[in-house]
């Protein structure tokens, strides 16, 4: 019988021949947490008699969620993570360094076949990258930074086959929106999804870590790719590392095989307060927005600023928005200003925070007001999820935040092609 890729990614870190639902004790090949997991991490870690690492070179921290420090008790646990970090000489991505899912893939530690645990929900972004990553809990973590293991029961597997290719104005972000609305925000829960089709393989390395990243905002562990030419393209700019990519079998046996044609898609948003609530962009087109948020783990990398900074570039945000951009990382940053995009973003009206999580998380940057309305490039809107329960957080692409942020209301993107 044939396999899928993550049946085939536990076969081989197990050593056994593994099918979905069964139970399998796998080798991890890196493991991650951040500063809003660690510190429980670490504690866990202690309570568990742990001394060293399994691996230091296999072993990182990510100081990205309140970064920098936003008051005196966080500050305490971050000086925490270095500490703990230092003294067992692991990799710690410092404040300004960027979100864990854009540095690890920029680390070259990640890639095709590998299986990696992070204790973060979104670690299922690198699924674009070949590999079987996922979100775990702090003790879960701990004890995979002790042992370099991690049972697993195998999951059944979702085929996305999304055939035809995105019309101009609609992008990657629009598409996971649309799929999350159809399969609903548990439809996948426990399960892997992959995604195939003519849709994907025409799509940037970039442009498919967003799809991959809200993998589990339809409850699934991970959202898997193959990889292709423009994901070894992608790897070679980080690392000479050989990785072994993993296909599923022609026979592979999946739970649901689901297929869609993309030739028509129109922008997609998420309304409040939940991901699975979506429609199209022209169903809410006029809804008012005070704050427009462009970042994040989903869409704060080069192609998303560039995207942005094409419909922004000499025009001006609206006198009434607040559009705030928080890149991915140092290096996206970098290469942004490389490009002028950083110049462009700034001279339309934008404000720019330290490469990280930014306004996401709702920890610090960006919280907005009573009954104000949010359009983010994020991906999750529920209730309180930017640090204010009574504001609205609506999802959509960096085209469509952008277009937003001049006009101060909902916009279709298409406008300003």
């Amino acid at each position: 019988m044939g396999r899928t890729i993550i049946e085939k990614i536990l076969s081989a870190k197990s050593g056994q021949e593994a099918y979905a639902n069964d139970i399998v004790v796998a080798g991890v090949d890196y493991v991650m947490g951040q500063d809003g997991t660690a510190p429980l991490a670490i504690r866990a870690f202690n309570d568990m008699g742990g001394a060293e690492v399994f691996d230091r070179e296999r072993v990182a921290f990510v100081i990205d969620h309140s970064a920098p420090s936003p008051n005196e008790g966080v500050s305490a646990l971050h000086k925490l993570m270095r500490e703990f970090a230092g003294a067992r000489n692991f990799r710690l991505y410092d404040i300004g360094e960027g979100v864990c899912h854009q540095v690890l893939p920029e680390s070259g530690e990640v890639g095709p076949g590998c299986l990696v645990i992070g204790a973060d929900s979104h670690t299922c972004t690198y699924g674009a990258l070949n590999a079987f990553s996922t979100g775990v809990g702090s003790t879960d973590l701990a004890g995979g930074m002790i042992s370099g293991r991690m049972w697993f029961k195998v999951p059944e597997t979702i085929k996305f086959v999304c055939s035809g290719i995105l019309p101009p104005g609609v992008y990657s972000k629009d598409l996971v929106l649309y799929l999350i609305g159809d399969v609903t925000a548990d439809g996948a829960t426990y399960m892997s999804t992959e995604y195939v089709g003519d849709a994907i393989s025409s799509m940037s390395q970039e442009a498919r870590f967003t799809i991959s990243n809200m993998a589990i905002e339809m409850g699934a562990k991970a959202g898997l790719m193959e990889a292709d030419e423009k994901t070894f393209a992608w790897l070679r700019r980080f690392t000479k590392r050989e990785f072994r990519p993993v296909a599923a079998d022609h026979d592979a046996v999946y739970a649901r095989v689901l297929e869609y044609d993309v030739s028509k898609l129109e922008p997609q948003l998420a309304r409040p307060h939940r991901v699975d609530n979506v429609a199209p962009v022209s169903r809410e087109a006029g809804k008012p927005v005070q704050q427009a948020v462009i970042g994040t783990c989903t869409n704060g990398r080069l192609e998303d600023l560039r995207i942005a900074a094409g419909i922004l570039r000499g025009r001006k945000v609206h006198r009434e928005v607040r559009l705030i951009v928080a890149p991915s990382s140092r290096r996206v940053f970098l290469d942004a200003m490389g490009e002028g995009i950083i110049q462009s973003l700034v001279e339309a009206g934008a404000a720019l925070v330290t490469p990280g999580c930014g306004p996401c998380v709702g920890t610090h940057n960006g919280v907005p007001s009573d009954n104000e309305t949010v359009i983010s490039t994020a991906n999750r809107n529920f209730k309180g999820r930017m640090g204010n329960s009574n504001a609205e957080i609506y999802l959509a692409s960096p085209a469509t935040v952008a277009a937003s942020a001049l006009t101060g209301k909902i916009t279709d993107p298409r406008e300003f092609l």
